[in-house]
């Protein structure tokens, strides 16, 4: 068989396949989530999520909702040199983001169950 024919051949497999896979994962929730900070901040976002006094505090102040809170935490990334990760039961995440230029800063405690955002710092 020629080489251009196994080529073909290949191809005509390959793109089969891509079409069975659209199919079939087409209206499912897959994400591929394989880097440290895509899978810190995926956990963070399916747990139940609890605020500490000094959040809503700042919620309050800077006129933040707890969709824009889920907004500041699926688009910002973790500084992992800055949280506490050493620790076995319940993890400290400092997320960083920006809002009209400013920078914004969530901890967030991160155990098993729940997440708890402990404070909100926009400078």
């Amino acid at each position: 068989m020629k080489l251009l024919h196994r080529i073909g051949y290949y191809l005509g497999g390959f793109s089969i396949g891509l079409v069975l896979l659209a199919f079939f994962l087409g209206g499912k929730k897959t994400s591929c989530a394989y880097g440290p900070n895509a899978r810190t901040i995926k956990n963070i976002s399916i747990k139940e999520r609890f605020y500490s006094e000094d959040t809503k505090l700042a919620m309050q102040n800077y006129s933040l909702d707890s969709l824009a809170v889920s907004n500041l935490i699926k688009t910002s990334s973790v500084n992992f040199s800055k949280s506490n990760t050493k620790v076995d039961s319940c993890k400290i995440y400092l997320l960083e983001n920006e809002i009209d230029d400013k920078d914004v800063e969530l901890w967030v405690k991160n155990c098993d169950s729940s997440a708890t955002i402990q404070s909100i710092l926009i400078k």
